[in-house]
């Protein structure tokens, strides 16, 4: 009897395999379904959230993998991919769909890098920022998809013009000798933002991602930021003006990674256009204002690219499973980019984690801040560095360190507490420091992450 059933258990499981592989563009109801089909497959490395909802209501789904879901682990590094930002622009979205089956389904058959990846990262996967977007190209048909139809979201707004701009702040204040990592927001800035921008950016304030990509359509090129040129002169019009970050070698060096693990894109001919290893600098290909890589890079510790994935924003299903192909290797190969560089703790004397520490390296004028448990991430290329850490309160360290090329070196800081010496008394009249005002000022004040002071 038992024999009788192996055929029909075989096919079954193929069955299954076919519907979790099948290339087809997904609605919103059909994503859903595909995202917590996932995560009932891998139930132990997975978990689905929301961050908020679009203007319609629709849930900004996230699926998570990680071998202690919800739960963030120092020194385990956590990485996004989001996909969809403009609604018409759909192959990343579904590109990110079979991501994630490809990963739970490879943690299952016992593959040794993805089981590693996930162990070792926090990943996190939005296939759409924009759903209410994709529902309106999605109506048009696979023949009448105009070419900005459902590219805005439900309120007409490009998302991807719509977070603080940040850059403007930085140009200026950078000739003062102004911050150059986490620059305040303006107090206004929730009413200046859509419903799906202002749940992204609390998102990317409560989780301390240090690498992400976002996926596009249009073109084929891996492209880095600045986004915003700093040249202002030519505001509103197109221009080549070269606009690079402090971090601009390593940045230059993810796109690669993401571009030479793509079937073509690195070959630089696509679409029409030309760039040579198939990435570009985001100023240098036309300047874009209030943009969410920049953003990322301004505001939080992530290091974020922008992937512009196929000349066909809305791709006829037939050309899913050859896109898929293409993009595969390049889509994990990039998240395996986030473990370079260094890492560590930023603690007390007593071992306590110290969060909002300063991490600067000398010669990149962009520093990074420790998390809530007072872990870091610094990606860096190979090399070596001088690295030091500093916090309010607290008597900065330096130590200098190689970096090579595979796993990130571990940097460990153990700050001293300031000693705040009491001032001689006067015989005359003068002012005293009590205790009270003395144990005020040898204390730290905690601070997050370094966004709020």
């Amino acid at each position: 009897m038992a024999r009788g059933l192996r055929p029909l258990a075989g096919a079954l499981l193929l069955l299954e395999v076919a519907a979790a592989v099948s290339f087809v563009h997904h609605r919103y109801e059909e994503m859903v379904q595909a995202l917590f089909r996932v995560q009932s497959e891998c139930p132990y490395v997975s978990r689905v959230y929301s961050i908020g909802r679009s203007v319609e209501g629709r849930h900004l789904y996230v699926l998570e993998f990680s071998d202690y879901p919800g739960i963030h682990e120092p020194l385990e590094p956590e990485f996004k991919y989001v996909g969809n930002m403009h609604g018409n622009e759909v192959l990343g979205r579904e590109l990110l769909l079979q991501l994630s089956e490809f990963l739970c389904e490879e943690y299952r058959r016992g593959s040794e890098r993805i089981t590693r990846l996930l162990h070792n990262t926090r990943i996190h996967i939005m296939p759409s920022m924009n759903p209410d977007g994709y529902e309106v190209a999605a109506k048009q048909g696979p023949d009448s998809i105009g070419y900005l139809t459902g590219r805005n979201n439900a309120n007409g707004v490009d998302l991807n013009r719509n977070f603080p701009d940040l850059n403007t702040f930085m140009y200026y204040s950078g000739e003062i000798s102004g911050p150059n990592h986490h620059i305040p927001l303006p107090d206004n800035w929730k009413s200046q933002v859509e419903p799906e921008t202002l749940a992204v950016i609390q998102w990317i304030g409560s989780y301390n991602f240090v690498l992400s990509a976002n996926l596009h359509g249009g073109a084929v090129v891996a492209n880095y930021p600045y986004d915003k040129s700093q040249d202002q002169r030519f505001r509103s019009h197109r221009r080549t003006v070269n606009t690079p970050t402090p971090d601009d070698k390593l940045f230059q060096k993810l796109a690669k990674t993401y571009s030479y693990a793509h079937g073509w894109m690195h070959r630089g001919w696509n679409c029409g256009d030309y760039f040579a290893d198939g990435i570009t600098n985001g100023a240098s290909w036309y300047s874009l204002s209030k943009g969410m890589q920049d953003f990322n890079y301004l505001y939080t510790n992530c290091f974020e690219i922008t992937l512009e994935l196929s000349c066909n924003k809305f791709p006829p299903e037939k050309d899913l499973e050859r896109q898929w192909m293409a993009n595969r290797e390049a889509l994990v190969a990039f998240i395996e980019e986030i473990h370079q560089g260094i890492k560590g703790m930023v603690s007390d004397e007593n071992n306590n984690g110290i969060a909002g520490a300063v991490i600067s390296v000398q010669g990149i004028s962009h520093d990074v801040t420790s998390g809530d448990m007072g872990d870091y991430f610094r990606l860096l290329l190979p090399g070596t560095y001088t690295v030091t850490a500093s916090a309010e309160g607290y008597q900065p360290q330096t130590v200098t360190t190689t970096v090579g090329p595979a796993e990130p070196s571990l940097v460990h800081f153990q700050l001293k507490q300031d000693v705040v010496r009491k001032p001689p008394e006067r015989k005359a009249s003068g002012t005293r420091m009590n205790n009270k005002t003395l144990q005020k000022k040898v204390v730290p004040r905690a601070t997050r992450r370094g966004t709020q002071r």
